[in-house]
Formats: structure tokens, C-alpha cells, sequence
């Protein structure tokens, strides 16, 4: 017998957290996951129209990256200590690492930011900069938590922060080719 995707479990407005609280679809929480959702969904965009192998797998790596910020992120604040002793990947400094590396790198070769208000010099220049605005918009959901209650790890913003600015600069390098 397979399992379905319609659980009607959610028919009454509401959604599970990572350990089964359950909480409006509307919840804070879920509004900065569906953010970060669409973000994943954004790079995948920007990955499929992406020439570069290797600019495919930093933004695959930051798709990995974002599961894990997903996970936490999905996990009530009651259910913290729970989720700090499973086996859980965790967002650590090693990818904030990453994202400054390739900031630096991009600034290094000194692109142009002539243009730049007005995306859309390529296909994959105006998916990096989709992502780059619904980075941005998960980034607000994300700093919105604490005042709902949800504590969030520093290091979180700072790896939403920086990812922003890594999209907007690749968007950058992808205008010129």
C-alpha cells in the first residue's frame, strides 16, 4: 500500500511542526518556512539556467545548506533541547564561511554594478536575482520570529544576510557573461 500526500490533516488550516506540535498554517514559523522554501525552490531555478558547473554546485551547496536551516527552523521552541540532541544537521560557522569566500571572490574580480536595478540581462542573471529577493524576504520572516516568540541562532541571519549578497553579486557576474 503507498502512502498519499493528501493526509486532509491540514484540511483544518493548521500544519505540523517538526515534532507534531500543531500550529495555523499562518503561524509565523510557517510563513519564515514557506519563505525559505521558496528560496530552495528560487536557487533550483537559478541552478537549471546556470552554465557554470561550479556556480551549480555552490548553489547546490546552499540548498544543502538551507535544509538544515529548514530543520531548525522547523522545530518549536519548546522542542529546542529535543532537536539540539538528535542527529540533525546543523547550519554551522563552516557556511558563513562559504558564502564570505565567495563574496570575496566575486569582489576580487571587480564586476560592474552598472544595471543592476533593472534585472533580466540574461535568463540566469534574473534567476539569481529571484533568489536574491525572496532571500531577502526570508530573511525579514526570519528576523520576525523573536518578537512571536521563536528564538533563532544568530548565525541563521547572518547566513541569510550573507547569501543575499552572494546571489545579488553572482547576479552581478552573470550580467557580464
Amino acid at each position: 500500500m503507498s502512502r498519499s500526500i493528501a493526509t486532509r490533516t491540514g484540511d483544518d488550516g493548521t500544519t505540523s511542526l517538526l515534532y507534531g506540535q500543531r500550529v495555523p498554517k499562518d503561524h509565523p514559523q510557517i510563513e519564515a518556512l514557506g519563505a525559505f522554501d521558496e528560496l530552495n525552490a528560487a536557487l533550483g531555478l537559478a541552478k537549471a539556467t546556470c552554465p557554470s558547473p561550479e556556480v551549480r554546485v555552490e548553489l547546490e551547496r546552499a540548498q544543502t545548506d538551507l535544509i538544515a536551516l529548514m530543520g531548525e527552523l522547523a522545530c518549536a521552541e519548546a522542542d529546542q533541547a529535543r532537536y539540539l540532541a538528535s542527529t540533525f544537521v546543523r547550519l554551522d560557522d563552516a557556511a558563513l564561511a562559504r558564502l564570505d569566500a565567495g563574496v570575496a571572490a566575486i569582489e576580487a574580480q571587480a564586476p560592474s554594478f552598472a544595471g543592476w536595478a533593472t534585472p533580466g540581462a540574461n535568463v540566469h542573471a534574473a534567476a539569481l536575482e529571484v533568489a536574491r529577493t525572496v532571500a531577502r524576504r526570508a530573511e525579514r520572516r526570519l528576523c520576525g520570529l523573536p518578537a512571536h516568540g521563536r528564538s533563532v541562532r544568530p548565525l541563521l541571519m547572518r547566513y541569510t544576510n550573507r547569501l543575499a549578497d552572494l546571489l545579488w553579486l553572482m547576479a552581478r557576474r552573470a550580467e557580464q557573461g
